[in-house]
Order: structure tokens, then sequence, then C-alpha cells
């Protein structure tokens, strides 16, 4: 079994509310708890995968029915809950490797059944996964470090981005840059622009205001056209890193909009030639490209973070460049597991149209798991067990990929970050520990276990 440290953390039981329809900040009423058989969220096969289930803070109005999905995808059990004699349970015996996912959906009002049913209008409140609309989702791993590739790698990945690779390398990196005032006392602070293969990649520069040399971060960014913050990025340089901060798309990082397209990641994915994703990944390049030619650079430290999309973006540097990568640190990566929808596994974000086979063969050379096999720096990636965005089963596949070594973080309450902000907590708060550690030594990750 590979080297993975499964960390578990004990997290809020009370959730902030999702964009869906409460206000920001206002708990979500719980009408059920769940206790799940393993407190660790991790089986064997042939074990019984489980839930005990009791009556939330809030009393049940609603009646509920329970649907368990392997990998979200394959039905294999399904009824209705009924708590009325104090708890009821939830279990399936595993089978095989890979993600439990269990959807407890709202389905009539136990106090109005005749106003509400058939008739699909009322909407329910409260669930556990950070939309507020009556569903709860709980989520198990079955033998993880078992999970394997649904999809066989193209068998010219490597010859396509060496060839790119390549390409960019001719073109002069011409940098950029321009200063910008900062509050973060005793930090320099930049904005660049880089040309790259085909467009140009800009971002954030913070740096200590004092001569010498530091450790690198290249900070990548999650999905969506926004403007990109730089105090941030300030207050972890004025810890003595220096920190590059990339946007995600050719526009400035102060441009809340730019020219992109808003479903920029459909946009030419039928050909690995005018994918979205090829220019991302070659500019995410090309900022390391420059990184290694500044003179305040430590010459041996260069670590990789990022959320979803920018966890995305992390391990396909790290698997491009795994030459010049000292850590990847990741929170819920999307990208992962591109194909599973044709492989009886749910896939999440970037959410290529999987009726259609161009985009299926070309998503697969910009699927993390295709790049995780040349990764050779210590990786730490946190998974949401009930995360819909970045399914855990493709996180965990792209984690069995990697030949170095792999501390996994399971957060077996959390959606993904964005949903469940208090329940994904544990990720960033370990990103900041590993980061302090390889500032004042080395980041290894934590020891296996059985």
């Amino acid at each position: 079994m590979k080297r993975v440290l499964a960390v578990f953390a004990a997290l809020s039981a009370v959730l902030l509310a999702g964009p869906a329809t409460a206000q920001r900040g206002e708990p979500i009423a719980q009408q059920l708890a769940f206790t799940p058989y393993h407190s660790s969220g991790i089986y064997e096969v042939g074990e019984t995968v489980g839930w005990m289930v009791t009556p939330g803070p809030t009393t049940p109005t609603y009646r509920y029915r329970w649907t368990i999905r392997l990998n979200n995808a394959v039905v294999l059990k399904e009824a209705i809950l009924d708590v009325s004699k104090g708890s009821d349970t939830i279990e399936i015996v595993a089978s095989e490797p890979g993600m439990i996912y269990v959807a407890v959906e709202a389905f009539e009002d136990a106090t109005d059944r005749q106003a509400s049913a058939g008739t699909g209008a009322r909407r329910f409140t409260g669930g556990n996964a950070g939309r507020n609309d009556g569903f709860y989702a709980v989520g198990a791993a079955v033998a993880p470090g078992k999970i394997g590739l649904s999809t066989p790698r193209p068998a010219d990945f490597d010859a396509f981005w060496r060839g790119k690779l390549e390409a960019q390398a001719k073109v002069p990196i011409n940098p950029v840059l321009t200063r910008v005032d900062t509050d973060v006392a005793n930090v320099d602070l930049q904005m660049f622009q880089l040309d790259a293969l085909g467009s140009k990649a800009h971002g954030w520069i913070a740096k200590p205001a004092r001569p010498g040399t530091f450790p690198a971060i290249i900070q990548l960014q999650f999905a969506g056209v926004y403007a990109v913050p730089a105090a941030p990025i300030a207050r972890r340089a004025a810890a003595g890193w220096l920190v590059l901060d990339v946007d995600a798309h050719d526009k400035l990082p102060s441009d809340p909009s730019g020219d992109i397209p808003r479903r920029y990641q459909a946009v030419g994915n039928t050909d690995r030639e005018s994918s979205y994703f090829l220019n991302m990944y070659l500019r995410d390049s090309r900022v390391l490209d420059y990184l290694l030619t500044r003179a305040d650079w430590d010459r041996k430290t260069v670590v990789l973070i990022g959320g979803s999309m920018g966890g995305q973006q992390s391990l396909v540097l790290a698997g491009l460049r795994p030459e010049t990568i000292s850590a990847v640190l990741v929170c819920v990566p999307a990208g992962a597991d591109s194909n599973g929808d044709l492989h009886g596994r749910k896939a999440g974000y970037p959410n290529f149209d999987s009726t259609d086979p161009a985009v299926m063969r070309t998503a697969l050379y910009f699927d993390t798991v295709n790049f995780a096999s040349r990764i050779t720096a210590p990786v730490m990636a946190g998974m949401g067990f009930i995360d819909t965005i970045s399914p855990p089963a493709g996180v965990w596949t792209a984690l069995n990929q990697i030949p170095g070594p792999v501390e996994a973080l399971p957060m077996i309450e959390s959606e993904h970050d964005n949903l469940t902000p208090d329940k994904g907590r544990a990720c960033p708060a370990r990103q900041n520990a590993i980061l302090d550690d390889i500032l004042h030594g080395t980041f290894t990750p934590k020891p296996a276990t059985p």
C-alpha cells in the first residue's frame, strides 16, 4: 500500500450557511446527526460501512430517503429513514475499494403531508452539505490506497507536454514588474507580467524588504474569474517567503473580469491544442521559469500551494517540472478522474461533457491523475468525503499514482470548502503548519499507517 497517512481532525458540528439560500454566517438547521461506525471514515473491503442516525439539534419535521452510491455514481442500496424510535442505521458491506457516498434527501414535510405530497413546491431547509435545502450527505472510504485508474494514460502524454515545454522555452520571458504599495510592513510588493507560449502570465510578487535570498511559494488560484487580492501573500512574505501569486487567466490580477469567458473551462475542450487549460498550465510553468532566474530565490525551495482548481494546477505543475519542486500542499484539488463518468465514478470540476468522445479524449491530457506519476516532491492533499466538486475518489486516484511520499488529509464531514468552510479548516491549518516547518527546516510527511 502507498505511503499515505490519514490525518483526521475533529471539526465543528455547526456549519456556516452556503451560498444557496441562507445568509452567510447564519447557522443551517440540523434535523439529523450521523455517527460513523469508524470514526476515521475508512474501512477495509469486507467490513460493514455504516452510520447511526439520530435526531439533530432541530426537531425533525421532514421524512427522508437515503441512497448509497459507490463513488457517488453507482446506486448500491436505498431506503426510507425512520428515526421515530430515536435512531436508525444506514449501512452496507464494502465489496471493493472506492468511496461510499450517501445522499439523505428530504421528500415530505411530516407536519403537512397533504400539502407537500406530489407538488414538488415545498422548499426544505437544513442539511449538512452547505446548501440549506434539506439535503444531507455522509461519506466513507473503502481501502482508498487501492483505488486505481479508471482510464489509461494516453500513450503520447509525455511527448505532448515535452513538446509544449520545449516550444515555450524558446519564448523570452520578458518580465515586466510594477511596484505596488502595501500596508504590510517590511514587504516589497510588485505586479508581474511574463510572456508565455500563446498568452501572458500575470500575478503578484511579494518578498521581505531586506537583502538576502528566500524560499519560494507559488500560489495557484481556484476557479472563477476575479481580482486576486495581494494582501494575503504580502502577509506571507512578511514571515520570510518569496511568494508569486498567479492569476489563473491572461489578465491583470487587479482586474475582476478581463476578457475571460465565464465558462472558460469548456473553451476548446474537444482538442488538446485549443483547450483553455493548455495555456493555463503553460503560464504556471512560465512563472516557475521566471522564479528560477531571480537572484533573491534561495536556489533550493519551491513550494506549490492551492485549493480546488489551484490544487489542480499545483499537481499539474509538480508533474510537469518535478526536478524543481520541493513540496506540494493542496486542499480539495480539482481536475482528477475526468473520464470517471464513463467508468462508474462521478467526475467533478471542470465538469467535462462525458457524452462527447472528443471531449473525453482531450480531457485526459489535462487530468491531474496523468501528471501524478511524475511528481517526486512530498505531497500533502486534503479531501472532503462528501465533496461533489472535487470528488474524493479522483483525489485518491491521483495520490495513488505519486511515487514519492504522500500525506492524505481526509475531512470526513466536508463538502467543497466554499460550501462547508468550517468542516474544511483542517487543510489550510495543515498547510500553514507545513510551511512553518519548511521555513525552519524541512517537510517530512507523517509516517504511513498500516
